[in-house]
């Protein structure tokens, strides 16, 4: 049974909507939606955060959180999928990120999902809701390359992994690599999870 439903963006009220048409997902408590100015103070502090980014290279400052919220949404024009803005429906609080991505680094095709939240968020199991969401969304409305949807991260992340796990994505170790941009970073490996079609379709 699906968790959410798939509509139209809401394109009334205030906010500043960023971009153009996407499409809003809802899970069972967070709504996944398109980006909006009013979303950039939260998504900085988030960025600031030593712990939420304790394993990226650096925090972000506020210009570099903002630019980031620009790219995401630009990515929808450009590839129809991306990085939603991710709020909860009880209070209507924007929480962080979930979506699809399109490494830019890789010189193989491939599309990623990936999530951030606000440290306050974390342990309510709204990682994993949004993500599975974003899973379903790519398996049934994304032209995938390969017919799969991977995550990398970390090897010392171990909450990520945990995310991943949980969606049913399984550790590849013959893809685990070492970032390419990152060559001098003591966090640059990274584990490699996947999942294809036909293991999301045997979990439904």
């Amino acid at each position: 049974m699906l968790l959410y439903r798939i509509s139209p963006p809401n394109w009334e009220g205030g906010g500043g909507r960023l971009g153009g048409m996407v499409v809003e997902v809802r899970t069972e408590r967070l709504v996944l939606r398109g980006w909006r100015e009013t979303d950039k103070p939260a998504y900085a502090s988030l960025n600031g955060d030593p712990e939420v980014m304790r394993h990226f290279p650096a925090t972000l400052t506020p210009q570099q959180s903002d630019e980031m919220v620009d790219r995401m949404a630009a990515a929808w024009q450009r590839n129809g999928f991306g990085l939603w803005a991710v709020e909860r429906q009880d209070t209507g609080q924007f929480i962080g990120f979930t979506g699809l991505s399109v490494p830019g680094w890789s010189s193989v095709p491939m599309v990623e999902v990936g999530w951030r939240l606000a440290r306050e968020h974390w342990g309510l199991g709204f990682a994993p809701e949004a993500a599975r969401a974003a899973l379903e969304f790519g398996f049934e409305r994304v032209a995938l390359p390969h017919d799969e949807i991977v995550s990398f991260t970390t090897s010392k992340n171990f909450k990520s992994q945990r995310v991943m796990q949980k969606l049913g994505m399984r550790h590849d170790a013959t893809r685990d690599f070492d970032h390419p941009l990152l060559p001098h970073w003591h966090e640059r490996h990274h584990v490699f999870y996947v999942i294809d079609r036909a293991t999301w379709t045997a979990d439904l």
